[in-house]
């Protein structure tokens, strides 16, 4: 670890049209699992200590995790009431061993290194894996999940940093690739290409398979493989990885261009009756609109606005605002929920769900704290006015 002492972030935040404050508390309120607990204390860390995030202007410096007084970071002061130092896992997965890797950036802020050391080894040596190589994202069958990418590469793309191991950092890199050999639309001419299917579980019934493009696995896999593609341009040893830069990014805006495509597309501009929201799933035209799925694609683009400037047009840019002012139509401005999101207690659910989410209201968190920090990389950080851009729903 280094012992650079990191210097706090003090860019204003702009005005998103809504309290975050109520947004980030409901999130924390809502968090009753081990992924929403590693999903929030990313959102707290991007938001309130963006210099401490895989996306500030220098996280490794001298190239290690840097040194950080843990009570003045809420991010930490928040996930280490969850995270176990004994045991294989850094906390109860429910079945999943990659859902508790989430925390795992946390824990090697804290300096939990043995425990992180034991959740990789589970991961790498105990978790089984499909014949291509892809770690299963359950802990006793071969199933990939979407959800995976976001949980566990950007942990051992951090544990490379903490213990100076390329290698494991290649790891992480291979993993995004596999998951998106086996669950991206690949092929040019396919529709939605880019897109990602939720579940494949080759020994499981075909009730618990989930081919469908749901967005939230959609969000969940570009904002993993960004964290990753941040660690990988930012770390010395990984910096001049081009070609596996160029497979993530690549692999990144197909996913945002699909999302695009499935908003655009005929048939499909008018029937979202919560205007500027992509679908639940992506390429059903009765899905319902999702403010959760929505609100991490929009950080996705603004997070890749920075990293890879050449490859974000202003068009993207353009959508991602659309995106984020139509999630900023969807809170409650009374307490913060944002609303409507997918259903997670029914993942294979197409209706609206009011009861609201963990990870969306940290989704609503990392949107903004990437907007904001996509108007300081722009010059243009502070109040900015926020309404409707006509013709682009």
């Amino acid at each position: 670890m280094s012992s650079h002492q990191v210097t706090p972030h003090s860019t204003s935040n702009p005005n998103p049209g809504f309290d975050i404050h109520k947004v980030l508390d409901k999130s924390l309120e809502l968090a009753a699992h081990s992924w929403e607990w590693g999903t929030a204390a990313e959102a707290l860390l991007e938001f309130h200590n963006p210099e401490l995030s895989v996306f500030g202007k220098d996280p490794f410096p001298g190239d290690e995790l840097p040194k950080v007084d843990v009570e003045k970071v809420p991010s930490l002061v928040y996930a280490r009431k969850f995270i176990s130092t004994e045991g294989e896992g850094l906390c109860e997965g429910d079945g999943s061993t990659s859902d508790p890797s989430s925390l795992g950036p946390s824990a090697l802020l804290l300096r939990y290194l043995p425990a992180c050391t034991r959740q990789v080894r589970a991961l790498l040596q105990h978790t089984p894996r499909l014949p291509s190589g892809a770690i299963s994202h359950r802990a006793t069958t071969a199933e990939l999940w979407s959800d995976f990418v976001y949980m566990a590469p950007p942990f051992l793309a951090h544990h490379a940093v903490a213990t100076a191991d390329p290698s494991l950092l290649h790891d992480a890199i291979q993993q995004c690739l596999l998951y998106g050999a086996a669950l991206q639309r690949n092929a040019p001419d396919t529709p939605f290409h880019g897109l990602w299917a939720h579940i494949l579980a080759p020994d499981a019934a075909p009730a618990e398979q989930d081919p469908a493009l749901w967005l939230t696995g959609n969000a969940w896999v570009a904002m993993g493989m960004a964290r990753v593609l941040a660690v990988v341009r930012k770390w010395g040893p990984s910096r001049a990885w081009r070609t596996w830069q160029a497979a993530l990014e690549e692999s990144i805006m197909a996913t945002l261009r699909g999302a695009v495509e499935a908003q655009t597309r005929a048939g499909f501009r008018q029937a979202v009756p919560h205007v500027g929201l992509l679908r639940n799933y992506l390429d059903e035209e009765g899905a319902s609109g999702d403010a959760a799925g929505t609100a991490l694609m929009a950080a996705v683009v603004y997070r890749m606005a920075v990293l890879v400037p050449e490859r974000v047009d202003g068009g993207m840019v353009e959508r991602a605002d659309v995106w984020r002012e139509a999630v900023g139509r969807c809170v409650k401005p009374e307490d913060g929920l944002v609303v409507p999101v997918a259903n997670i207690v029914v993942w294979q659910a197409r209706d609206v769900f009011w009861r609201g989410s963990s990870e969306g209201q940290s989704f609503a968190v990392m949107m903004v704290a990437a907007w904001r920090d996509y108007l300081e990389w722009k010059g243009g950080a502070g109040e900015e006015v926020v309404g409707e851009r006509n013709g682009v729903v």
